[in-house]
Parts: structure tokens; sequence; C-alpha cells
């Protein structure tokens, strides 16, 4: 058995960052880091991004064990007995523990049928064995049309892909964009060479044609573990402003599985990027030693398709109100989501260094 002041339940960023807020308030309790991949935590977005244009894989490295935390790879936590303070990994390893942060993050949607040779695209490995398939005239069906399908379909074409999309709605961003915009793009990615298919749904994956098949359909989060727990779940697993389950002082909860509720913007969000993994991460890991911190910062998201890009802060949702103030058409402006008059989230479309300010008038509009 494993007896550790802090046990963390996932390896990815947000394990990572609250390991680092751990040690802010806290230099010599024990952590242990269980992470499912055999790799330690590493920077999520160049997967989608960077490195299909020639970043540097030795520096996505978070470098978790500098911190002082013992880091336990390629295992998941199998079950919890909160009563007992223990946790066990799926080879038989008990740990015994004070402080239980669940960081299990989520895990893709997936498509019905046989779905052997889709590409659920999610972490390293998977970036790894996909590089290595594409090439100058590789056919690569990407299935999704959101966030990560619309990176991996401009990354894939960059690479020399023959890239197809498809999904089922009328275009590219549909769930964000103000509806002008999305078929901008939608025509945007069509001008670069992309087959773009929409208003399609895939009944069977092994109807997919292409060399490679990737899927974007999103996650969901892992809750199964804190279900089992019986703690309260509810689209993530629910916690408080300090990233603690249930008002416990033991159990705590943080990035893209939990449901937190933000006090700027006045409601629960559950949150699948990297801004708000590392610093919800941190801000709980800073708690689980006694710091007392309220989250209350509103993260932000950040996009590339091909030679657009932008940054996102805030509810950015295209069912709300959107006022468009362009610079010049679908290349440089902003748009602001309002709901009933009230600011709600900015995107800075090709135009950088103003999230901050975007944050100050969300704050300012509660």
């Amino acid at each position: 058995m494993k007896t550790t002041r802090y046990l963390i339940v996932g390896g990815g960023m947000t394990g990572d960052a609250a390991v680092k807020g751990i040690r802010e308030h806290d230099s010599e309790g024990t952590i242990v880091l269980v992470g499912g991949e055999q790799h330690p935590p590493y920077k999520r977005p160049p997967l989608s991004k960077g490195l299909w244009s020639g970043g540097d894989e030795a520096k996505i490295w978070k470098n978790t064990a500098d911190a002082g935390a013992e880091l336990v790879l390629g295992r998941r936590i199998v079950a919890v007995d909160l009563d007992a303070h223990t946790a066990t990994d799926d080879a038989g390893e008990t740990y015994e523990w004070e402080k239980l942060l669940l960081a299990t993050g989520g895990s893709p949607r997936r498509l019905s049928g046989d779905d052997s040779r889709v590409v659920y695209f999610r972490t390293l490995d998977d970036y790894r064995a996909l590089r290595e398939r594409v090439g100058e005239g590789t056919t690569a069906t990407v299935v999704g049309g959101g966030f990560i399908g619309s990176e991996l379909a401009a990354a894939l074409a960059g690479a020399g892909a023959k890239v197809t999309m498809l999904f089922p709605e009328s275009t590219i961003g549909f769930r964000l964009f103000p509806s002008d915009l999305g078929e901008f793009v939608t025509q945007y990615y069509r001008d670069k060479g992309v087959e773009v298919r929409t208003g399609e749904t895939v009944a069977d994956a092994a109807e997919l044609e292409g060399d490679v098949v990737i899927a974007g359909l999103g996650i969901l989060p892992n809750v199964e573990l804190a279900e089992a727990a019986g703690l309260p779940v509810d689209n993530g697993v629910v916690v408080d402003e300090y990233g603690r389950v249930d008002g416990r002082d033991d159990v705590f909860a943080a990035g893209d599985v939990a449901n937190y509720p933000s006090p700027v913007l006045g409601k629960r969000f559950r949150v699948e990027h990297e801004d708000h993994a590392n610093t919800h991460g941190k801000v709980v890991g800073a708690n689980m030693a006694g710091a007392g911190i309220v989250y209350d910062h509103v993260p932000l998201f950040y996009s590339d398709l091909f030679d657009l890009g932008y940054e996102a802060v805030g509810e950015i949702d295209s069912r709300l109100e959107a006022v468009e103030e362009w610079e010049e058409p679908f290349r440089k402006g902003v748009i602001t989501y309002l709901d009933g008059g009230r600011p709600r989230g900015f995107i800075y479309w090709n135009v950088w260094d103003k999230v901050d300010e975007g944050r100050a008038k969300l704050v300012e509009a509660r």
C-alpha cells in the first residue's frame, strides 16, 4: 500500500497544475499522481496545432516530477473508498490518502458500428500514430465540424492529405459561430481544398472511406469513478467554487470532469480547454493544501484554422445574440455574445491580446 497526503487521479494538464498548486502552499506533503497513459503530463493543444507545422515535441512536457510528485503511469484508479480513504488501481495497488483529487478528464464520443479503424484523436500516442500515416496524397476523412474536427482537418490538409470533412450541422463551428461567420469558414475550407460535406450523419463507422478516418466528436466526462463512490454527478462531478465535492474537505474535482460555478457568469459550466485545465487545476490543488481560493477565473480558448485564428473568452454559444464588428469582414474583428443585452462572451477573430479586456467587461456586466 502507498500512503500519501495528496492523491491525484488523472495524468493530464489538470493533474500537473494541481501538483504545482499544492506545492505553492505545501512544500513537503507527499503527492502521488496516477495516470492512465504511459507518458507523464504534457500539453495537449500542440497535438492538433503546432506539432503538425514543425513544432518540437520535446517542448510539450510539463515536468511534473520536478515539483516533487511521485508519478504512477500506465495505471488507472478503478475504485475509491471514501470512508477508508483508499483507492485501488487496475493492477491491484492500494493507495491511502488524506486529500483526493479527481482529474479524470473525458473520453471521446464514439461512432456506432465497427469503429476499429477510427482514430478517436486525444492523446500523444494518437498524434504519433496518425502522423506516421499521413503524407502527400493520403486520403483522410474527418467526422465532426466542431473544435477538434476543424483543427485536425486543417492540420491534415497542411500535411498534404486530401481531406473530407462530414458532419450533420450546416456549417463548421455551428455551435460557436454566428451563421454568417460559419458559412464563411465552411467556404474557406473548401477553397483550401477540403471537401466539406454538411448535413451528413454516420450510420455505421464501417462505411467511412479513406486511408485514415478520424473522429472529433467531443468528449464525455469520465464520471464512473465518482458515481461508483456515491459522489454528485451532473454533466461532470459537481463541485463548489473551491473545487470541493459535495461540501467535503477531503475530496475535490477539477478540469474537464468538473461541473463548477462561475461567479462572473452566474451559472455552472464544464469546460474542456487548456486554460481552464491549468487554472482550475492549480487553484483546486492550492485549495487541497488549505489556500481557500475562490475560482473566479473566466477561461479562454483559442484555435488555428489554416491562416485564420481566434481567441475567445466567456460563454460562446451561437444561440446567443451576436454583435459583429468587423475591421475586415470575416478576416479581422470582434464578436460580442449577448444575453438580454448583457455581454456573455467575446471572440477576437485574428485580433490578439484583448482577452483580459474582455474578461474585465464580463466582470463589470455581472
